[in-house]
């Protein structure tokens, strides 16, 4: 499905990532790992094509992402989460969800003007889609609330919920249990594991937390100051030497 190749970033004299290549199969759930700075985010930025790569290759289901603009990547099948949660906190997390939902509407902007009959059904089964995802993520009962002032762990799965009501076949996690407490974290992964079975998707995760990553994903690319260190499943990335120096600063 994804198939990432030479994959090379630069900010003035800093290297992002260098050279980094992997690719990830359709229904599999990957990890990505690394210390902070090692460049995963900077990666997932590329993907959506919030940044653009100096050099290399992204092809999604054979199609160059690199020539694709910023806003026709959800309606290919990919979506995100963020690192720190871009939720709009003045809106409620039913219409943060909904924002999710933008690139399914089909009305223009006279007709949604005029609110016409095409767009009031439009609008009810875009609000029902919605309000179906909220009721699977446990968000039903704060729909109505603003964003802002909700928990962490909420607002996690608040990001999740807007994701997935875009449809998306590439699902992209950045740190999802950053902030979660073991239950959160117990609760998050089994949620996920159950969504990825029901909409088929093909998910990669950014995440600090071992535990969770090692548990959920079969397989494991390690990222070292914008370089691959390894790659493998999670069993064998974790007794690597480099991935090992990497996280404790000695390979012994």
């Amino acid at each position: 499905m994804l198939e990432v190749h030479d994959l090379t970033v630069r900010f003035g004299g800093i290297t992002a990532l260098d050279g980094v290549g992997f690719e990830v199969a359709a229904g599999e759930m990957v990890g990505l790992i690394g210390p902070n700075g090692a460049g995963k985010t900077t990666l997932f930025n590329c993907l959506t094509r919030r940044y653009d790569a100096d050099s290399g290759t992204i092809a999604y289901e054979g199609r160059d992402l690199t020539a694709v603009a910023p806003y026709a990547i959800a309606p290919l099948g990919i979506a995100r989460t963020f690192q720190n949660l871009g939720l709009f906190p003045r809106l409620s997390v039913r219409d943060n969800v909904l924002v999710g939902a933008h690139h399914r509407g089909r009305a223009g902007f006279l007709s949604a003007g005029l609110r016409l009959p095409g767009v009031r059904r439009e609008e009810r089964e875009l609000r029902a889609d919605a309000d179906a995802v909220l009721e699977r993520l446990g968000l039903t009962e704060v729909a109505g609330h603003p964003a802002t002032g909700l928990p962490f762990g909420t607002l996690k799965r608040v990001e999740l919920a807007r994701a997935l009501i875009g449809r998306p076949r590439l699902l992209l996690l950045d740190e999802p249990v950053n902030g979660l407490n073991a239950a959160e974290v117990e609760e998050f992964a089994g949620t996920l594991g159950a969504i990825r079975s029901e909409h088929d998707l093909t998910v990669i995760v950014v995440e600090h937390h071992m535990g969770f990553v090692m548990g959920i994903c079969e397989r494991i690319v390690c990222l070292d100051f914008g370089r691959k260190i390894a790659e493998g499943p999670p069993e064998e990335v974790q007794r690597d030497p480099a991935v090992i120096e990497a996280y404790l600063g000695t390979a012994a």
